[in-house]
C-alpha cells in the first residue's frame, strides 16, 4: 500500500503536492484543537461567597479577614430570602454559599436538580416556639393559632417541636418533610397557620404563638425570653454548612475556604453575635 501511495504522489505536481502537504498538517491541526482539554485545578484567589443579610454579615467580615490571611479575597453577596443562594450558586454567579441545612437542601435539589454539596459545617441555630401572649406551653387556649415556616423542610421541623411538647402528634413514621397532613392528633384544635419563614416571626404580635427559625427570630425582635419552647441541641440534623457546586467539591480553594470560618476567632465573632441563640456547630 505505501509504494501504491508513493506512486500517486509521484504523479502529482510539486506546488500541488505542496498544498496537499499543508492541507494534512492543517487537518491535523484542526483535530488537536478540537481535542477536549485535560481537566485543571482551579486555584482561585477570588471567591463570591451567598450569606443572607443580616447577623451573618458580621460574622462573614471576619471570615474574610481569616480567608485574607490564607491568600484568598472573599466577596459576600447578601441575599434577603432562602429561594436566592442556591440558583446563583448553580448558575456560577457564585462560588459558594452558606445559609442551609442538609434537609433544606435535598429538598431544593428534589425541586430544582442543583448539584450542589456541603464542605463544612458552620452553626446550628435551634428552632424555637416564641410567644408574646402566653409565658409557657400550657397555657395555650382552645383553638390558639400558630405559625409556622412554610417552605416543606422548615415546616416539618417545626411541627415536629409542637409535637415534641404535646401540642399535635404526627403521623407514625413521618419523616423530616412532615406537614400539616400528617397530623393525627390535635387535642386543643389548634390551627397551624403556613407562612413564609422571613414574615412568620414578624406576625407573632397576631398569632398565639409561631415557631420561628433563629436567625428570622433576631431579625424580628423576639428574645429568649419570648421562647416558650426549642428543639434539642443533642444530635441535631439541621446544621448549616458552606456548600460549593459538586464539580468544585475538590479544588484547591475549598479547603482554606472552609478553614477560614471553622478556627476559633470566627467562633468568638459567631458567639458575640448571636449571644447564645446559635451554636457553632464544627
Amino acid at each position: 500500500m505505501s509504494k501504491i501511495r508513493t506512486n500517486l504522489l509521484e504523479t502529482i505536481p510539486l506546488s500541488r503536492r505542496a498544498a496537499f502537504a499543508a492541507f494534512a498538517a492543517a487537518a491535523v491541526t484542526a483535530v488537536s484543537l478540537a481535542a477536549p482539554a485535560p481537566a485543571v485545578a482551579e486555584d482561585k484567589k477570588e471567591l463570591k461567597v451567598g450569606i443572607i443579610s443580616g447577623e451573618d454579615e458580621d460574622v462573614w467580615r471576619a471570615v474574610t479577614a481569616e480567608a485574607a490571611k490564607k491568600g484568598l479575597t472573599i466577596e459576600t453577596v447578601v441575599f434577603n430570602d432562602y429561594t436566592q443562594p442556591n440558583e446563583a450558586l448553580a448558575r456560577g454567579e457564585v462560588d459558594a454559599n452558606a445559609f442551609q441545612h442538609l434537609p433544606y437542601l435535598e429538598n431544593q435539589i428534589k425541586a430544582h436538580g442543583y448539584k450542589i454539596v456541603p464542605v463544612g459545617y458552620t452553626g446550628v441555630w435551634p428552632i424555637g416556639l416564641y410567644s408574646k401572649k402566653h409565658t409557657k406551653i400550657a397555657d395555650l387556649p382552645e383553638g390558639a393559632v400558630i405559625g409556622v415556616p412554610n417552605d416543606p423542610s422548615n415546616e416539618g421541623r417545626a411541627l415536629r417541636v409542637l409535637q415534641n411538647e404535646g401540642v399535635i402528634k404526627l403521623k407514625e413514621g413521618t419523616g423530616i418533610l412532615a406537614t400539616i397532613a400528617d397530623i393525627v392528633e390535635n387535642p386543643k384544635n389548634v390551627a397551624i397557620k403556613e407562612l413564609d419563614a422571613g414574615i412568620v416571626g414578624r406576625s407573632v404580635d397576631d398569632l398565639d404563638a409561631a415557631v420561628v427559625n433563629t436567625d428570622w427570630a433576631l431579625k424580628s425582635g423576639l428574645t429568649p425570653d419570648n421562647r416558650i419552647a426549642q428543639e434539642p441541641v443533642d444530635d441535631n440534623p439541621y446544621r448549616n454548612f458552606i456548600a460549593v457546586r459538586e464539580e468544585s467539591k475538590d479544588q484547591p480553594w475549598v479547603k482554606p475556604l472552609v478553614e477560614s470560618y471553622q478556627n476559633d476567632v470566627v467562633k468568638a465573632e459567631f458567639e458575640r453575635v448571636y449571644k447564645g441563640t446559635g451554636i457553632s456547630a464544627y
